[in-house]
């Protein structure tokens, strides 16, 4: 492979990942009422298939499905050919970091103090049956310098297998007068293997 054909795989890949970070923000602001928990796009012979996971799919679909046609039109400004959109419900949100993210973002952005938010995301993590989380809301929080504050319950691996497998992780944002807020949330399922979880433990 020449070096402008390695730089031109490279820039489509970038593309396409931005353009993914660009359709995701886009969805999560367009199905804020419908538990946005993130998308699946796929490449079909037909055109592109686009997986929406959500916790409420009547509020995507809308009466007589009109509500999946406006949508269909609105993805089709990001490039995507001939989007064929099904909707999947979220059988236990609180066990999606994405979510969880945003209940968290809209709990502040009401009003909530940031710990509150925080505690409160734990509490419903583990008693959904989470083995671990964490949540990490970053911004200005007690004064003028941007800082962070972390809160964790259970066990959560942060290295290896284990991580990239069992952790399901997200990341949301939300605009206040201070500035913006970064909340970031890391759930690890209960589908772990005890044997990985001793591994895990023993590599640390």
């Amino acid at each position: 492979m020449s070096m402008a054909s390695g730089n031109s795989a490279i820039k489509e890949v970038m593309n396409k990942f931005y353009k993914n970070m660009e359709l995701d923000e886009f969805l999560a602001n367009e199905l804020v009422d419908a538990g946005y928990g993130g998308v699946e796009v796929q490449k079909t012979p037909l055109g592109t298939r686009v997986i929406l996971h959500v916790t409420r799919p009547g509020l995507v679909i809308g009466k007589r499905g009109f509500g999946i046609k406006d949508l269909t039109d609105k993805l089709s400004q990001f490039g995507l050919q001939n989007p064929q959109i099904s909707v999947s419900e979220i059988e236990v949100p609180e066990l999606n970091a994405r979510v969880i993210a945003n209940r968290v973002a809209q709990l502040i952005n009401k009003g909530t103090a940031f710990r509150r938010a925080a505690l409160w995301a734990l509490n419903v993590i583990m008693n959904a049956g989470a083995i671990g989380a964490e949540v990490i809301i970053s911004g200005k929080l007690r004064s003028e310098r941007a800082n962070f504050e972390k809160y964790t319950a259970g066990i959560l691996p942060k290295s290896g297998e284990p991580a990239n497998t069992y952790v399901d992780e997200a990341v949301s944002h939300v605009q206040l007068k201070l500035g913006t807020y970064g909340i970031k949330i890391k759930i690890a399922h209960k589908s772990i293997p005890e044997f990985e979880l001793k591994e895990e433990s023993s590599n640390g």
